[in-house]
């Protein structure tokens, strides 16, 4: 368990920070980026999770929340650290099967859809564009610094799934807004 007593250490004051294995590094690495990224992706689903109340989906970001804490810990850990706290397939799997029940109730796609409607789905919208973005920093910073695969898979089906409940959102408020090409031209 984690117990944090004083919350500055002035540690980081000169622009570094620390790994899990003891190691500082600039807060400009790629790594930090995409942990911050992760971070705020985090944030937005709390966002979203606010936004949709109780209920399953937002117990099922709740559970999001947490592994997003895992891999902020998964990044944070440099990759030959034996024993770390590491992002497992069985998470990418569970965001997979989640998936696969929301959009098994959807209608097929027959447009792009805008990131709109419901509040809640809208929000869901932006969380998911967040996690796309933490894809990207975390695929970069993999440019530089080995990164376990699965904490990139488990990115990349989140925002799958973001995007398929906010679907389910809008589908229970009269469904998706479509993308009209060229409407206002």
């Amino acid at each position: 368990m984690v117990k944090l007593n004083k919350i500055y250490t002035r540690t980081g004051d000169a622009g570094t920070t620390g790994l899990v294995d003891g190691s500082r590094v600039s807060k400009a690495d790629p790594r930090m980026a995409a942990i911050g990224d992760v971070d705020e992706a985090n944030s937005a689903i709390g966002v979203a999770r606010a936004a949709l109340g109780p209920g399953s989906l937002g117990e099922m970001l709740a559970r999001i929340q947490n592994d997003l804490f895992d891999l902020g810990a998964d990044l944070a850990t440099p990759i030959e650290m034996a024993g770390a706290l590491r992002i497992v397939p069985a998470q990418v799997t569970w965001l997979e099967e989640r998936i696969d029940h929301l959009n098994a109730a959807l209608e097929p796609l027959t447009s792009f859809i805008l990131p709109a409607g419901e509040a809640s789905a809208a929000a869901l919208h932006l969380a998911r564009a967040v996690v796309r973005r933490a894809e990207r920093t975390a695929v970069a910073a993999g440019r530089s610094v080995a990164l376990a695969p699965d904490a990139l898979a488990y990115l990349n089906r989140l925002s799958d799934l973001l995007f398929v409940a906010a679907r389910a959102v809008n589908q229970n408020a009269g469904g998706d807004v479509l993308w009209v090409p060229g409407a206002s031209r």
